[in-house]
């Protein structure tokens, strides 16, 4: 995004996907979901988070037997009026109180030991009272229950709190891991797959300039920390200007500022989680096509990176992080030489992107991604470092054949999905991101909807999901929701209605 100062010119926005009407809400479509298979030896968790009139159901089925499940159908009935709204992560339906989900295609298998989560909104009045019993295809699960469940409940047998969360895999005691590349996939120091899965905290890239001081008044201490692992967030992307981190305008400015970095970056890997330091506003002239401001200070989002300033930049940021492989570098929030030159040659756009130099539409001397790759690189510094496309990173239909070349073979592809962006649907995804993400790890920085709900992102993160890629939503800041892509109410964590409470109870779900 371009930060609270704006938002993406809606001439490039295009419709999402439509939601049907009535209760069956799925991210894969019931033609697409397999037959299940003969019934197995099961085990059911089920957790709500609970608001007064509504609430988040997340279901977990595990496979407690020896065999592998080759398809499944969970069914389990409610006794009071809860009305299911949508689901995420298979089929769901409603039939009078009974509710039946069916796997996506994705989630279909379930091999012995292992399981799979699915969940649903459902509205309600009067009580919430957990189910009582379940059954996966046809049979009763009989596995021992799970005894960290707390729901809103009547029954005198089950804890009660309101509301209640569980967090199934909280950011694990001790720092933040050190990561690597291998293949397409994020490694831990020991070789453990991992995926990228938080929030952007947004502030740092404007409210130096804006006389907002560093963190635009809000918390950056322990406490706003642990608010974020009550989510289960296990990585933060937190937006830079570059003026202030150089001391060219803004207050604070130049050691100031970039102490303040340095110490809530440090303090989130504390608690095991990853920063991802992100390059979003920069100095440069710019007044051509989709311009968010003529000013040549960063005030605002510009097309390209400037070669005065921002190879210097990540030359320091790298120095000041280097050695500490926790921490990942994304280089430019969001290119878009295309619109600069008014999409007249995609190729020149696709060169500038890597190359820099003089570029069509744009009035300063470029940096392209390999310049400021090499910058990085020049210090000694193996960070994975993350470089988006075109259209504002939403874009990645060319990025193989222009990706810089990076000696560490630490580079991870940058990708932003919103609703209004042009490449919204699975087989856009499939042909597009699916292409590059089969030889290179894909990191979908920026994700979210400007409509206050949550079926864009859910369908965007059961993709991402599928194909085992991390995803940071936009955004960490209290901002009211009615202009969409806000998480919170409140630096304590509280969720926004239904975004924040959507996205809250996927993460919840969900493992990195």
């Amino acid at each position: 995004m371009w930060g609270r100062a704006g938002k993406r010119p809606a001439a490039l926005a295009v419709a999402g996907l439509a939601v049907a009407a009535g209760v069956v809400t799925s991210t894969t479509a019931v033609s697409s979901a397999r037959e299940p298979s003969a019934a197995f030896a099961c085990r059911v968790t089920y957790s709500a988070n609970d608001w007064g009139s509504g609430f988040s159901a997340t279901v977990g089925i595990a496979n407690v037997g020896s065999a592998a499940a080759d398809g499944w159908t969970l069914t389990y009935s409610y006794t009071g009026n809860q009305t299911l709204q949508q689901g995420w992560s298979g089929t769901w339906t409603q039939s009078g109180k009974q509710i039946t989900v069916t796997n996506a295609s994705w989630n279909a298998a379930i091999p012995a030991g292992g399981s799979v989560s699915t969940g649903a909104n459902f509205s309600y009045s009067g009580t919430n009272t957990t189910p009582a019993t379940f059954a996966v295809n046809g049979a009763a699960c009989t596995g021992t229950p799970p005894t960290t469940v707390t729901t809103p409940t009547t029954k005198p047998t089950t804890p009660t709190t309101t509301p209640t969360t569980t967090t199934s895999t909280p950011p694990p005691p001790g720092p933040a891991p050190a990561l690597h590349v291998s293949g397409t996939k994020l490694l831990t120091a020991d070789g453990q797959t991992y995926r990228l899965l938080g929030v952007n905290r947004s502030s740092a890239e404007f409210a130096c300039v804006q006389g907002k001081g560093m963190w635009d008044s809000g918390p950056v201490d322990q406490a706003s920390v642990d608010a974020m692992k009550a989510w289960n967030i296990h990585a933060v992307r937190i937006p830079l200007n570059e003026d202030c981190w150089l001391g060219l305008s803004g207050t604070p400015s130049g050691a100031p500022y970039q102490q303040a970095v340095k110490d809530y970056a440090k303090l989130l890997e504390a608690n095991g989680i990853n920063p991802i330091l992100d390059l979003h506003w920069t100095h440069g002239q710019y007044t051509g096509n989709s311009s968010a401001c003529t000013d040549v200070n960063a005030t605002c989002q510009k097309p390209m990176p400037d070669r005065q300033y921002t190879p210097t930049f990540w030359t320091q940021v790298a120095t000041a992080f280097k050695g500490d492989n926790a921490v990942v570098f994304d280089l430019f929030n969001e290119p878009y030489p295309d619109a600069a030159a008014n999409w007249s040659d995609a190729a020149a756009s696709w060169r500038c992107l890597r190359d820099g130099g003089t570029c069509t539409g744009i009035g300063y001397t470029v940096a392209g991604m390999q310049e400021l790759l090499d910058a990085v690189r020049a210090t000694g510094a193996q960070n994975v470092v993350m470089t988006g496309g075109l259209t504002w990173t939403n874009d990645l239909t060319q990025w193989l054949a222009y990706k810089p070349a990076d000696p560490a073979g630490n580079l991870v592809a940058s990708w932003h999905s919103y609703n209004f962006n042009a490449c919204v649907t699975a087989s856009c995804w499939d042909s597009q991101i699916g292409t590059v993400a089969a030889q290179v790890p894909v990191q979908a920085g920026e994700i979210g909807q400007n409509t206050c709900a949550h079926d864009y992102l859910d369908q965007v993160m059961a993709w991402l999901d599928a194909h085992n890629l991390g995803y940071t939503a936009w955004t960490w800041n209290p901002w009211g929701c009615s202009g969409g892509n806000v998480l919170i109410e409140d630096f304590a964590g509280t969720p926004t209605k239904t975004y924040g409470e959507g996205f809250r109870a996927h993460l919840l779900a969900v493992h990195p």
